[in-house]
């Protein structure tokens, strides 16, 4: 019975690779923070090792992704990043929004809740290992962008507008 369980078990193993799972690779560049922001060489050499495989258009994917059932996990926890903040398509959002996104980056960054300590696992991705000097340099650029949006803009354009619910 043990030995019918495993050859089982080995089988899906295999057919499972065969399933196919769209990688987070189009690099689509048309509406990037960079479009609209400055980045400084410090802030994007920290988004590039610790943020952008999972917050933009283009991951770095590393040998094990094409291992099932690691290549579905990998791909759900890119389009659950890029559903959170995709730096790739930040500038299509309203003004409102990309001020609301910035101030969540500091609050994920101040909270260490941002990289997933998932992602750091086991030594992978050291870069994404932020010391107290990158984590400040981040939250101080998306403080720095938040000042440049509130210099620029009226005030009532940087609110989200809260949604009332339909009248009964």
């Amino acid at each position: 019975m043990f030995k019918k369980i495993t050859i089982a078990f080995l089988a899906l193993l295999v057919l499972i690779q065969f399933i196919p799972v769209e990688k987070n690779d189009s690099n689509d560049m048309e509406f990037d923070i960079s479009k609209s922001y400055q980045i400084g060489d410090n802030v994007a050499t920290i988004l590039k090792g610790a943020c952008n495989d999972c917050h933009t258009n283009l991951t770095r994917y590393p040998w094990y992704s094409n291992i099932q059932p690691v290549k579905y996990f990998l791909a759900d926890h890119v389009n659950d990043g890029k559903r959170h903040l995709n730096f790739s398509e930040f500038t299509n959002l309203p003004l409102a929004v990309q001020n609301h996104k910035f101030e969540e980056v500091i609050e994920m960054v101040e909270e260490k809740e941002m990289p997933l300590e998932s992602y750091t696992y086991f030594g992978l991705h050291p870069e994404a290992n932020l010391s107290e000097e990158e984590r400040q340099a981040l939250i101080n650029w998306a403080k720095d962008q938040m000042a440049y949006l509130a210099a620029t803009y009226p005030a009532d354009s940087l609110v989200r507008k809260r949604r009332t619910p339909p009248s009964q």
